[in-house]
């Protein structure tokens, strides 16, 4: 069953859908939809979950993908183009396999269509272990991060899903801070999460890969899976990027993604 997503409608045009990885928002893929809103009607979007999207008691991408549907459907939109980083790039990858009619161009960003082994486990252990009752502020919750996660930008990410809990609510609940995110269901359900999209495709319409030059996600021995599920696929690489490609060279990354969807 479907749930209805948050999400921040800005500029006008064709309509084009951002769908953000684990652990994030819409907020994400901002410098992107800065960058484009110019020349499409942007479309970005909380998966469920995540961000203000609501929590639910199961996360696959055939669920996540319907949940997009059922957003286009809402807004009227018959057909849009997607562009999805990481999570987000599989249930982009995922409606355009289950439901190719409602896409017209695919963008996906540092992800394959590939079952990817645990690559999120001391985050996940870091952010489940946290003791909210002693966090009073973000300082706090950083060091208590750091056992769990080295690099301060990954902590600084992951804390962007930690909130005030709401002076209406403190009677309830005395801590000063609360995530977000639904942790307990992203946790049970994370091999959902690195499992491929379902479907034995082939989506037909233009697909753009775009890999971090650094990044590990897109390796040569998935190229066969993507020409396989995407005859139309193209790969580019951006120099000088990890997995978070959008945001280490935002400038590069939507320079290519204007050049493909105007193509």
């Amino acid at each position: 069953m479907s749930v209805r997503l948050h999400h921040r409608i800005t500029g006008e045009g064709e309509p084009l859908v951002l769908l953000h990885g684990l652990f994030g928002s819409l907020e994400n893929l901002g410098g992107v939809n800065q960058r484009l809103q110019d020349g499409w009607q942007v479309h970005g979007l909380d998966l469920r979950n995540h961000g203000r999207s609501p929590h639910t008691d199961t996360m696959d991408y055939p669920a996540m993908a319907e949940d997009v549907v059922a957003y286009l459907d809402e807004q009227g939109i018959d057909r849009a183009c997607l562009l999805g980083h990481s999570m987000g790039g599989k249930t982009a990858m995922q409606v355009a396999l289950a439901y190719p009619e409602r896409v017209q161009r695919l963008i996906v960003a540092d992800i394959a269509p590939v079952t990817y082994h645990p690559r999120h486990d001391a985050i996940l252990e870091g952010m489940k272990n946290l003791d909210l009752s002693s966090v009073s502020s973000r300082g706090d919750a950083d060091r208590a991060l750091q056992e769990y996660v080295e690099v301060p930008e990954v902590r600084m990410f992951l804390l962007k899903n930690l909130v005030r809990v709401p002076a209406d609510e403190k009677a309830d609940n005395p801590d000063t801070f609360r995530w977000r995110l639904n942790l307990p269901v992203i946790e049970a359900c994370y091999q959902n999460l690195a499992d491929a999209p379902e479907g034995e495709g082939p989506f037909e319409g233009p697909v753009l890969f775009l890999k971090g030059a650094e990044s590990a996600y897109i390796q040569r021995k998935h190229r066969e899976r993507i020409d396989t599920l995407f005859p139309r696929a193209h790969l580019e690489e951006i120099e000088g990027t990890d997995h978070w490609l959008h945001a280490e060279k935002p400038d590069e990354f939507a320079r290519r993604c204007r050049d493909f969807l105007t193509a």
